[in-house]
């Protein structure tokens, strides 16, 4: 699932290109991908609308209309937004597409389909996407030990867990959280009541610098973009401990293990993030 640094990088993409430009029409090939409103009264409220600018929540990205209407998006696990020339052959699995006003469209694809898109009209209360549930994201003034601890600090739960909860933080996933917590020096599995407040420190400290780090070696161009079908992201090389069990620790050498917390693979350095007898 794309996590907070590739939705960014999708934004930063695709916003520039669409600002100002006007829905001609909307198209909308599977019904259910558009959770709100029904797809008919989608595509009808859409079109002739112009777009004002994209923002991003979590890993929620927002179309914004210039009549204060706006799309929201959740790309779930395979979701795909592509801007694309109008002849440019179409991604198996497109299931929405706007036409744009310079001839270009900007197509939605998904091949498990678990994505899904809503529209709320100006003013329009969103009881329907869940973004007004999202906690705070990872550069807010708020993140420091006292917020963590606060929330998270009476949970049993791992802390790699507490890291997956969008209602704390938003935007973090399985990746990041790994090397969040490789940067902190904490076992993934260790219960969050078990953290002392030196190490919610290192981990207030880590949240905001690993997803700016990543969020900054996902730079891609448009073209770029386009051309890997928006999958490349460039962070594989960056990786520290995600997907690297078997490999070397790249701080002491030791070869860095897998285990599963919460039914999630996580990888990490037994001698950097000891378990203290987890």
């Amino acid at each position: 699932m794309p996590e907070l640094p590739e939705v960014e990088t999708i934004k930063r993409v695709i916003e520039p290109q669409i600002k100002g430009l006007t829905i001609e029409n909307v198209t909308v090939r599977r019904p259910e991908v558009t959770a709100y409103p029904t797809a008919d009264k989608f595509c009808k409220l859409l079109a002739g609308q112009t777009v004002s600018h994209m923002t991003r929540r979590g890993k929620f990205l927002v179309i914004r209309l210039n009549s204060n209407d706006h799309i929201i998006l959740h790309l779930r696990m395979t979701g795909c937004l592509l801007l694309t020339p109008a002849d440019y052959p179409e991604e198996k699995h497109t299931h929405v597409i706007f036409r744009l006003s310079n001839n270009k469209e900007l197509r939605f694809s998904d091949t498990r389909r678990f994505g899904r898109l809503w529209l709320l009209k100006n003013g329009e209360a969103d009881t329907y996407s869940g973004i007004g549930k999202l906690g705070i994201e990872p550069f807010d003034r708020l993140l420091a030990a006292e917020y963590l601890k606060s929330l998270l600090g009476k949970r049993k739960k791992a802390v790699k867990e507490c890291l997956l909860d969008q209602s704390v933080i938003a935007g973090i996933g399985n990746i990041y959280s790994d090397e969040i917590l490789f940067t902190a020096g904490i076992y993934p599995a260790r219960p969050a009541n078990s953290l002392n407040m030196e190490e919610w420190e290192r981990l207030a400290a880590a949240i905001p610098e690993r997803i700016s780090y990543f969020t900054e070696v996902n730079r891609i161009t448009p073209e770029e973009y386009l051309e890997t079908k928006g999958q490349d992201y460039r962070n594989t090389p960056f990786l520290q401990v995600y997907g690297q069990k078997g490999k070397p620790c790249p701080k002491c050498g030791e070869m860095l293990c897998r285990i599963v917390v919460g039914g999630r693979g996580s990888v990490y350095c037994p001698v950097c993030q000891k378990s203290l007898g987890v």
